[in-house]
C-alpha cells in the first residue's frame, strides 16, 4: 500500500514556517545590532504606520509657529503717512496731533490703528522683541515642565493658551494688551515647538530620525511661504491675526490623538503606561507584543542596577554639573545661537532689497526649502557633525564674502545672502536633531529648551545687527559670516551621534562622546567604543 503523504507534507510545512521565523528573527537581530536599539525601540520598531499617524498629527504645530514668529511683517509694516491734522506741517511735528496713512498695500495695521509712527515708531519692533522673548520663555517653561509631566499635557496646555490668546489679540482695543496677549501666544508657540519636537525624536528609530527631524520643519517654511498668501488676501490686520489663530482649535484634538512618549513613561517609572504605549504601537505596526513586557522589565532592572542620583528627573543645572556635560552644552547651546542670529537675520537683510513685500517674503521663504531638503540627504550620508559644519561654513563664507563686494552690485550680494540662507536651512534642521540626540532623557525637552532660548536671544538681535549697515556697509555681513564660522569650529568637539542610541540618565550623557582610554574589556572590545564613544 502507498503510505499517505499529508502527515509528511504538513511536517515539512511546519518546519519551512519555523525556518522562515528563524530567519526573521535574525533579520530582526541583525538590524537591532546593526543600529544599537534598546528595548523600547524594539518594541514599537524603527518606524511604522503608527510613526507615521503621530507624526502627521504633530507635524501641522509647525504652521501657526512660522505664522506667529513671521506675522509681525504684515501686522506692523512700515506705512507711507502724512500729517492730517495740518497738511502743511512736516508728519513728525511736534504740532502734528493726527495722521493720515497710505492704504494702498494695507488697509489697516496696528501701526495705523494705534499711531505707531514717529515717536512712537520704535513700539512696534519693541513689540516683536516681547514676542521672541516670550518663545524664549515658552521654550524653557514648557521644556521643564514636560521633563517632569510627560510629553502630552503640556503640549495640550500650550495649545489652548496659544488658540485663546491668539484670538484674543485680534479683537482687543488696547496696544499694550495686544503686546501682552502676543507675548502668551509667544510663550504657548515656543511650548509647542520644544514639546512636539522632542515627541517625534522619542519614538522614531535611528534609522529614519535624520529623515524625519526634516521632515518637521517642512511645515515652518510652508507656514513661512504660505503667510504671504494670507496677507495677499486678508489686508485687514485682525483678519489676519484671527485667520492666523483659529487654525489652532484643530489642535485641541491632540488630548485624545497625540501619545504619550514611551521613553518618558519608562524613565519616570511608569512602566505600565509605557508597555500600553508600545503594545499598541506593535499591533498598528504589525510587530510581535508577546515578550514587550517581560523586555522592558528587564531593561527596567538593568537601569535599576545602575541607578544613581543622575536617574532621578533633571534641570538645566545638570546641563552643567559634570564636564563632558557642560562642554557640549556650551558648544551645541552656542550652534543655535548661530541659527538664532544667522537664519532671521540673513533673511531681513534679503528682505531690504525693496520692491513688493508680498513677494519679498514668500521669495525669501522659497529660498529655506531648498536647503531644508538637502539637509535630509547630508545628515543621513555625512552625518550630524559633518553636515554642521559643512552648512555653517557655507553661510559663513557666503556673508562674509558681501563684504567686499560693491554695494552698488545688489544682485550679486542678495544672490551670496541667498547662499548663506541656503547654510543656514541646513543648519537649523541639523542643531534640533543633534541636541535631540545629544542630551539625555531626563533632561531632553529642558536641554533643547535652553539652546532654543538661547538662540532667542540670537534672534532678537538679529534685526540691530542688519540695521549696522547704516553704520558700515560691512559690519553686518561680517558679523553674519564670522559668528557661523565659529558656531562651526565649536562642533569639532561635539561626538557624532548618527546610528547611537539615545542617552537615557544623565550618567549616559555624561559618558557619550568622552574619549576612551583604549582599555580592553572582558568582551575583547576597547572599552567606551562599544557605547558609541569616540
Amino acid at each position: 500500500m502507498t503510505e499517505p503523504k499529508e502527515p509528511n507534507r504538513g511536517i515539512e510545512l511546519q518546519n519551512r514556517n519555523r525556518d522562515e521565523e528563524s530567519d526573521t528573527v535574525t533579520a530582526g537581530t541583525e538590524s537591532d545590532r546593526k543600529w544599537n536599539l534598546d528595548p523600547i525601540q524594539r518594541a514599537m520598531g524603527q518606524l511604522g504606520w503608527w510613526h507615521i499617524l503621530v507624526c502627521a498629527v504633530v507635524f501641522p504645530l509647525k504652521f501657526p509657529v512660522a505664522w506667529h514668529q513671521m506675522s509681525i511683517i504684515f501686522l506692523g509694516p512700515t506705512v507711507n503717512y502724512t500729517c492730517a491734522s495740518d497738511p502743511a506741517l512736516d508728519k513728525c511735528d511736534k504740532a502734528c496731533t493726527s495722521w493720515s496713512y497710505d492704504n494702498s498695500t494695507f488697509l489697516t495695521t496696528i501701526t495705523s490703528e494705534w499711531d505707531l509712527v514717529c515717536a512712537n515708531a520704535n513700539l512696534v519692533k519693541l513689540s516683536q522683541t516681547i514676542f521672541m522673548f516670550g518663545i524664549l520663555v515658552g521654550g524653557v517653561l514648557f521644556g521643564s515642565l514636560a521633563d517632569k509631566y510627560g510629553r502630552r499635557p503640556p503640549l495640550v496646555i500650550a495649545v489652548i493658551i496659544q488658540l485663546a490668546s491668539g484670538v484674543g489679540a485680534a479683537v482687543i482695543g488696547n496696544f499694550w494688551v495686544f503686546v501682552v496677549l502676543r507675548f502668551l501666544t509667544a510663550v504657548a508657540t515656543g511650548g509647542t515647538m520644544v514639546t512636539s519636537f522632542v515627541l517625534v525624536m522619542e519614538i522614531i528609530g535611528p534609522k529614519w530620525r535624520e529623515l524625519f527631524s526634516v521632515l518637521y520643519q517642512i511645515p515652518f517654511n510652508l507656514g513661512h511661504l504660505t503667510l504671504a498668501g494670507f496677507a495677499y488676501f486678508l489686508r485687514e490686520w485682525r483678519d489676519l491675526q484671527f485667520a492666523l489663530s483659529i487654525f489652532s482649535v484643530l489642535m485641541l484634538s491632540y488630548y485624545w490623538l497625540v501619545p504619550e512618549s514611551p521613553r518618558y513613561l519608562f524613565t519616570s517609572g511608569n512602566l505600565d503606561g509605557a508597555v500600553s504605549v508600545l503594545e499598541t504601537a506593535a499591533k498598528r505596526n504589525n510587530l510581535q507584543t508577546d515578550t514587550i513586557r517581560a523586555d522592558i522589565e528587564q531593561y527596567a532592572r538593568e537601569k535599576s542596577r545602575n541607578a544613581s542620583a543622575s536617574a532621578s528627573k533633571g534641570n538645566v543645572l545638570d546641563l552643567f554639573r559634570t564636564p563632558n556635560m557642560r562642554a557640549k552644552t556650551l558648544y551645541m547651546c552656542f550652534n543655535w545661537f548661530v541659527c538664532g542670529l544667522a537664519f532671521f537675520g540673513v533673511a531681513q537683510y534679503i528682505g531690504h532689497a525693496g520692491g513688493d513685500i508680498y513677494t519679498n517674503v514668500a521669495i525669501s521663504a522659497a529660498l529655506e526649502l531648498p536647503g531644508t531638503l538637502l539637509c535630509i540627504h547630508m545628515m543621513k550620508a555625512y552625518g550630524r557633525k559633518k553636515t554642521l559644519i559643512f552648512s555653517n561654513t557655507l553661510a559663513g563664507i557666503s556673508m562674509l564674502a558681501i563684504a567686499f563686494v560693491p554695494s552698488t552690485a545688489s544682485t550679486l550680494n542678495v544672490g551670496l545672502a541667498s547662499v548663506g540662507l541656503i547654510g543656514m536651512s541646513i543648519s537649523f534642521p541639523t542643531v534640533y536633531l543633534y541636541a535631540g540626540e545629544l542630551f539625555p532623557t531626563v533632561v531632553r525637552n529642558v536641554g533643547i529648551g535652553t539652546a532654543s532660548m538661547i538662540a532667542r536671544f540670537g534672534s532678537m538681535i538679529a534685526p540691530f545687527v542688519a540695521g549696522m549697515g547704516s553704520i558700515a556697509y560691512w559690519l553686518p555681513p561680517c558679523i553674519f559670516g564670522l559668528v557661523p564660522l565659529l558656531g562651526a569650529l565649536c562642533v569639532f568637539f561635539l561626538p557624532e551621534t548618527q546610528g547611537h542610541p539615545l542617552p537615557e540618565t544623565l550618567e549616559d550623557g555624561e559618558n557619550f562622546g568622552k574619549r576612551c582610554s583604549g582599555t580592553v574589556g572582558t568582551n575583547g572590545t576597547v572599552a567606551g567604543v562599544e557605547n558609541g564613544k569616540h
